[in-house]
């Protein structure tokens, strides 16, 4: 049942196409592309390399990334399927399905001695409220998010295999426990939080009729974290966390007018703590649900404000209750700590993390709030077995409710994007996102109002991340090419060289401006008859690009409309140079000549054109 229901909540998801981070370690990555000769580059470095594909801006993200098992699969997979996102959501919410049943296990195995006759109902209500959950969306619904259920896996099995060695002593089960251990560490670097949690288990929960904890067990994990450790430092160096001084890698940096600033030390803790409640909150009262938070999603808190000091005092309270009732009431207390403890390696206090939060980093800790909820359903039925049911039954469907519907929202990058970023949120990454997913799909189409409306609010979106973030190379790009398919010259221009003043090598910058400046020039020429205007730009982008065959054209119409029929030759003939085999170009210096009373040469270019294509001067014939 558990498993049925796990893969038909989010079975709509099969047809989707892929989304958000699936171009990092899927369809944009070469390694991944490479099929089964790319595992050896997915193995050897950081996970972000084969998508950037130049060395140093894997390192954007602090401290780097080694997370290469997923990345195989998917280069497994893309070797026997191609391009096939389908696969890919069918495997998440196959593995999504299994680790639900192991959670429902895992909960027998671990609690059972201590729920006596309740533990059926624990595991399974457990379980039921982990599926149902829609915190999870974002791991599930989007492909890239494998690594979190690998991991999670990962670290359960190894935690049930110690388990069932506490139980039997079997040599296989350590075996088993590191394996498990190593393959969820090569996931992501959560699962290493369950160097911690063994441990709290066997303490909190040993055999009754044994009076020594087999500490020992944590051996086996312990070599595989090793094992980890030096091969990532192999690959990555001792980089593990520094502070970016990117606004999109480090949220705790704030404008002061003119360069970004660190946050102070009151400004830090009290926006984390904030994010932290609103960890507590996502759980209870999952809506409305947004895939982004980073900077300003979160406005900037200081400890002195209320919301960050009532989460500092409901955490002190959750840890009191984990701490008194550590004997009395162990499985409430295990949960408490297990969830302090799987939120701590991302909740930017032991180290940075890139952003404020993500609901995708719920998806380990949630099982702790699973638990609790579980012993409030046995609690209830304890006391009143007919409103068990109907309870436990109303919290499931509703929570299933919001996670097929938030699924649906997953279905590619221009859905997801254009609909969270309608939740008003001043996230200037999501801003960017939604204004550039709108800027390609308006390019796509043929000019029309609704191509027009959707370029304009990608503008929208644009000015806004930069109002939030004045030094965002990205979104000024986005703005520029926006503003140029508008027909906005003159703006394109400015977030071109804005561009170019952040990034003064940036290559797309450095292509698209001269064409933006062509552009200009041949607006005011033929639009508005300005033709000294015109010139000006034009001579601007010919500065810029020299070669282009259309400036020098129109450098030539605009110089012989102001009357310099000497540079008007000049520039048609360098395109005749650049398309010798063109009439047209040769019938244009021919009137260039023409104009400048040069009738001897006038018909000698004329001629020229008509060796090539006779009809191209038959209105110069005489």
């Amino acid at each position: 049942m558990l498993f049925c229901i796990s893969f038909l909540l989010y079975c709509n998801t099969l047809g989707h196409k892929y989304a958000q981070d699936d171009a990092i370690v899927i369809y944009d990555n070469m390694y991944t592309q490479q099929g089964l000769e790319g595992i050896p580059g997915l193995l050897t470095k950081d996970t972000f390399f084969g998508f950037f594909k130049v060395e140093g801006k894997d390192k954007l993200v602090s401290g780097g990334r080694y997370r290469p098992l997923t990345p195989v699969m998917f280069a497994v997979e893309w070797a026997l399927f191609g391009n096939n996102p389908a696969i890919g959501h069918f495997i998440n919410v196959l593995l999504f399905a299994f680790l639900v049943l192991l959670i429902y296990s895992l909960s027998q195995l671990l609690f059972a001695s201590y729920l006596s006759a309740q533990i059926t109902l624990f595991s399974f209500a457990a379980a039921l409220l982990f599926a149902a959950h829609p915190i999870h969306t974002e791991v599930v619904a989007n492909i890239k998010g494998r690594d979190e259920i690998m991991s999670l896996l990962g670290a359960l099995s190894a935690c049930y295999f110690i388990l069932k060695y506490r139980n039997h002593s079997k040599v296989s089960y350590l075996a088993g426990a590191a394996i498990c251990f190593f393959l969820g560490l090569l996931s992501k670097e959560n699962t290493i939080t369950f160097l911690a949690v063994i441990p709290l288990a066997l303490v909190l929960f040993p055999l009754k009729n044994k009076a020594s904890v087999p500490m020992k067990a944590m051996l086996a994990v312990l070599a595989s974290t090793l094992a980890f450790l030096v091969i990532r430092t192999q690959i990555l160096g001792f980089d593990f966390g520094a502070s970016s001084s990117e606004l999109m890698n480090n949220p705790y940096l704030k404008w002061d007018g003119n360069k970004y600033i660190a946050f102070t030390a009151s400004e830090r803790f009290g926006t984390i703590a904030y994010s932290l409640l609103l960890y507590l909150k996502l759980l209870v009262l999952p809506h409305p649900l947004i895939h982004d938070y980073y900077p300003r999603a979160l406005e900037i808190q200081s400890l002195s404000d209320i919301l960050p000091l009532l989460s500092v005092l409901l955490h002190v309270i959750l840890a009191g209750l984990a701490f008194y009732f550590f004997k009395s009431k162990r499985v409430l207390s295990f949960s408490i700590l297990y969830y302090f403890i799987t939120l701590s390696i991302v909740s930017n206090i032991v180290f940075p993390i890139g952003t404020n939060m993500s609901e995708r980093f719920l998806f380990m800790p949630s099982l702790g709030f699973c638990w609790i909820i579980a012993l409030l359903i046995i609690w209830l039925a304890q006391r009143n077995k007919t409103l068990t049911w109907p309870i436990l039954g109303v919290l499931f469907l509703a929570y299933s409710y919001k996670t097929v519907t938030r699924n649906t929202v997953w279905y590619d990058d221009f859905t997801l994007f254009t609909t969270d970023v309608k939740q008003g949120t001043r996230s200037a990454k999501l801003l960017n996102a939604a204004g550039g997913a709108l800027s390609t799909e308006a390019n796509k189409k043929k000019d029309s109002p609704e191509k027009t409306q959707m370029l304009e609010q990608a503008v929208e979106y644009l000015t806004k991340a930069i109002g939030i973030h004045p030094s965002y190379k990205s979104a000024y790009m986005l703005r520029a090419n926006s503003q140029y398919w508008l027909g906005n010259f003159e703006e394109a221009i400015k977030d071109y060289e804005r561009v170019l003043q952040i990034d003064p090598g940036h290559e797309t910058a450095m292509d698209n401006l001269p064409i933006a400046m062509r552009d200009a020039g041949r607006y005011y020429g033929e639009q508005k008859q300005d033709y000294k205007k015109a010139q000006r730009y034009l001579q601007q982008a010919y500065s810029l690009n020299p070669e282009d065959t259309e400036t020098l054209r129109l450098l030539g119409i605009s110089s012989g409309l102001l009357g310099n029929h000497e540079k008007a030759i000049e520039y048609f003939k360098k395109v005749v140079e650049n398309n010798p085999k063109i009439a047209q170009s040769y019938v244009n210096v021919g009137i260039a000549y023409r104009n400048a009373g040069d009738l001897e040469q006038a018909q000698i270019w004329f001629e020229k054109a008509a060796a090539i294509d006779p009809e191209s001067v038959k209105q110069f014939s005489n």
